[in-house]
């Protein structure tokens, strides 16, 4: 069991895959462009938004590493620090993957490989044990299987931050998000899921946002009412609720015309999102929309490539060393962010 002084902040229970792809035109017929296989996995990527804010010894992930388990791969976990990482190694079977496969503009995603998924009971007697902070991708149902997971430990009561899977966000969900959330402290829903959850008409639009989230407090988040929605909603930013509060608005990082070229690919972006609002939670002391900021920090890194951010290092001007993610300061961004958001309020 970890002790007090090695708790890790933040732990996702979301998985690690090995991304592979394919590329066909319209019709079907293959392009002929290729693409190395690559680091995937909601979990993943939530690990490294988490990542940007936060030295590895301050949280992690299970991976389960199969017989197939590819030597760059490795080097690039590697990169982001080796101890943020829980390996389960099994020589009898391969390492979880799924295929992209892109047919025009159209993505489809199938697992080939057999998932393992990953409980709170795996957690326990490891360097993970007892996060302050739980980050989880599934179902309404197999949430209130997690949290009963949770309960289980009377002695451990983590902050739970919910992103539920998108192809269960059908109204039929609805009953079993109505009984888990009051054991969410954030929960967080790109915006077409929340309005698809609610029966709500799309495209979204920021009046639908608001209502979403008006609707989900009534429903009651977190104990008595306590959590907070935090509804991602792309170029239109993230909108952020909680009871007897005035609705915010973040911006997205990269919103404008003057932006378009650096949205190189959204994937992993909302899975990020999580992972960096939950380093903010720790770093803001529990203040959400602030911890909203972090998290849109975390999102812009992750769009400006195909893949993971590239982390580097250098010396500041008084020799000590400083992180950089594709070449940019965090710190830098969340300023520029918090200046944004001060100068709508007419404050700055």
């Amino acid at each position: 069991m970890a002790s007090e002084t090695s708790t890790r902040d933040f732990v996702s229970l979301g998985m690690f895959i090995i991304d592979e792809f394919s590329f066909a035109d319209e019709d079907g017929n293959p392009t002929g462009r290729t693409q190395a296989a690559q680091i995937g996995g909601g979990g993943t990527y939530a690990s490294i938004g988490a990542r940007i804010w936060l030295p590895p010894s301050r949280l992690g992930m299970i991976i389960d590493r199969g017989n197939d388990f590819p030597a760059h791969i490795q080097e690039a976990l590697d990169s982001y620090g080796p101890d943020m990482w829980l390996y389960r190694d099994n020589p009898n079977r391969s390492t979880t993957r799924a295929i992209n496969s892109y047919r025009g503009e159209f993505r489809g995603f199938d697992y080939l490989t057999p998932r393992i998924r990953i409980t709170p009971h795996d957690l326990e007697g490891t360097k993970l044990a007892r996060p302050r902070i739980i980050h989880f991708i599934c179902s309404p149902s197999r949430a209130l299987a997690i949290m009963s997971g949770v309960k289980q430990d009377p002695d451990w009561r983590p902050i739970t931050v919910y992103e539920p899977i998108p192809d269960r966000c059908v109204p039929e969900e609805l009953p079993a998000l109505t009984e888990v959330l009051p054991y969410i402290s954030v929960l967080s829903p790109n915006a077409d899921e929340a309005l698809s959850l609610l029966s709500m008409p799309l495209p979204p639009t920021k009046e639908l946002v608001e209502e979403a989230c008006r609707r989900f407090l009534d429903i009651g988040v977190g104990p008595n009412g306590t959590g907070a929605v935090v509804i991602r909603s792309g170029a239109m930013g993230a909108c952020v609720a909680q009871r007897e509060q005035a609705l915010v608005w973040v911006d997205a990082y990269w919103s404008g015309p003057e932006s378009l070229d650096k949205v190189v690919d959204v994937t992993g972006a909302g899975n990020s999102f999580l992972g960096g609002l939950g380093a903010g939670l720790v770093l803001a002391n529990g203040d959400v929309p602030e911890a909203t900021l972090y998290a849109t920090v975390s999102a812009s890194f992750t769009i400006e490539q195909e893949g993971l951010p590239r982390l580097t290092r250098t010396k500041d001007a008084n020799s000590a060393e400083v992180e950089l993610w594709n070449g940019d300061s965090p710190e830098r961004r969340l300023k520029e962010l918090q200046d944004r958001l001060l100068t709508r309020k007419g404050t700055k």
